[in-house]
Protein backbone atom coordinates (compact mmCIF):
# COMPACT_ATOMS: atom_id res chain seq x y z
CA UNK A 1 0.00 0.00 0.00
CA UNK A 2 1.10 3.83 -0.37
CA UNK A 3 0.65 6.86 1.06
CA UNK A 4 -1.64 7.99 -2.00
CA UNK A 5 -3.87 4.82 -1.89
CA UNK A 6 -3.98 5.26 2.13
CA UNK A 7 -7.49 6.22 3.22
CA UNK A 8 -6.57 9.53 5.79
CA UNK A 9 -9.31 8.67 7.90
CA UNK A 10 -7.54 4.91 8.38
CA UNK A 11 -6.07 4.67 11.99
CA UNK A 12 -2.04 4.85 12.29
CA UNK A 13 -0.07 1.99 14.42
CA UNK A 14 2.99 3.25 15.75
CA UNK A 15 5.50 0.33 14.25
CA UNK A 16 8.59 -0.89 15.47
CA UNK A 17 11.43 -1.46 12.94
CA UNK A 18 13.10 -4.17 13.95
CA UNK A 19 10.11 -6.21 15.65
CA UNK A 20 10.11 -5.00 19.57
CA UNK A 21 9.81 -8.74 19.92
CA UNK A 22 12.82 -9.70 18.08
CA UNK A 23 14.86 -6.76 19.63
CA UNK A 24 13.85 -8.41 23.07
CA UNK A 25 14.82 -12.25 21.87
CA UNK A 26 17.99 -10.83 20.99
CA UNK A 27 18.90 -8.78 23.68
CA UNK A 28 18.48 -11.79 26.16
CA UNK A 29 20.15 -14.10 23.71
CA UNK A 30 23.30 -11.39 24.42
CA UNK A 31 22.46 -11.41 28.16
CA UNK A 32 21.85 -14.74 28.11
CA UNK A 33 19.71 -14.52 31.16
CA UNK A 34 15.79 -13.43 31.14
CA UNK A 35 15.98 -9.76 30.50
CA UNK A 36 14.75 -7.53 33.59
CA UNK A 37 11.43 -5.10 33.02
CA UNK A 38 13.80 -1.79 33.63
CA UNK A 39 15.80 -3.67 30.30
CA UNK A 40 12.62 -4.69 28.33
CA UNK A 41 11.17 -1.09 29.06
CA UNK A 42 14.97 0.87 28.12
CA UNK A 43 15.09 -1.14 24.80
CA UNK A 44 11.35 -0.42 24.15
CA UNK A 45 11.98 3.56 24.72
CA UNK A 46 15.70 3.47 22.84
CA UNK A 47 14.00 1.19 19.33
CA UNK A 48 12.97 2.49 16.19
CA UNK A 49 9.93 2.94 15.00
CA UNK A 50 7.31 4.15 12.72
CA UNK A 51 3.78 4.80 12.12
CA UNK A 52 1.69 3.05 9.49
CA UNK A 53 -2.11 3.06 8.46
CA UNK A 54 -3.95 -0.19 9.67
CA UNK A 55 -4.09 -2.20 6.89
CA UNK A 56 -0.46 -1.90 5.75
CA UNK A 57 0.47 -3.10 9.37
CA UNK A 58 -1.93 -6.16 9.08
CA UNK A 59 0.32 -6.81 5.69
CA UNK A 60 3.70 -6.54 7.11
CA UNK A 61 2.35 -9.10 10.38
CA UNK A 62 0.73 -11.23 7.24
CA UNK A 63 4.65 -11.26 5.12
CA UNK A 64 6.22 -11.05 8.85
CA UNK A 65 4.49 -14.03 9.61
CA UNK A 66 3.49 -13.14 13.51
CA UNK A 67 2.45 -9.77 15.33
CA UNK A 68 4.85 -7.65 17.42
CA UNK A 69 4.10 -6.98 21.06
CA UNK A 70 2.34 -4.13 21.99
CA UNK A 71 4.30 -0.97 23.48
CA UNK A 72 1.95 -0.09 25.79
CA UNK A 73 1.71 -3.63 27.81
CA UNK A 74 5.15 -4.83 26.54
CA UNK A 75 6.40 -6.16 29.73
CA UNK A 76 3.51 -8.53 30.11
CA UNK A 77 3.57 -9.71 26.61
CA UNK A 78 7.09 -10.37 26.70
CA UNK A 79 6.70 -12.62 29.33
CA UNK A 80 4.11 -14.57 27.44
CA UNK A 81 5.77 -14.32 24.33
CA UNK A 82 9.27 -15.51 25.80
CA UNK A 83 7.35 -18.79 27.37
CA UNK A 84 6.39 -19.25 23.32
CA UNK A 85 9.60 -18.95 22.40
CA UNK A 86 11.55 -20.93 24.91
CA UNK A 87 8.90 -23.96 24.86
CA UNK A 88 9.31 -23.90 20.74
CA UNK A 89 13.13 -23.67 21.58
CA UNK A 90 12.80 -27.08 23.82
CA UNK A 91 10.61 -28.83 21.37
CA UNK A 92 13.06 -28.22 18.67
CA UNK A 93 15.25 -30.54 19.70
CA UNK A 94 12.37 -33.24 20.29
CA UNK A 95 12.30 -34.20 16.25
Amino acid sequence: MTAANSDPAEPLCVVFIPALVALLARAEALKGDALTEQEVLVIRDAAHCMTLPASALAVLEESRGYADIDAGDCWAEWQAVREQIMAEDGDSGAA
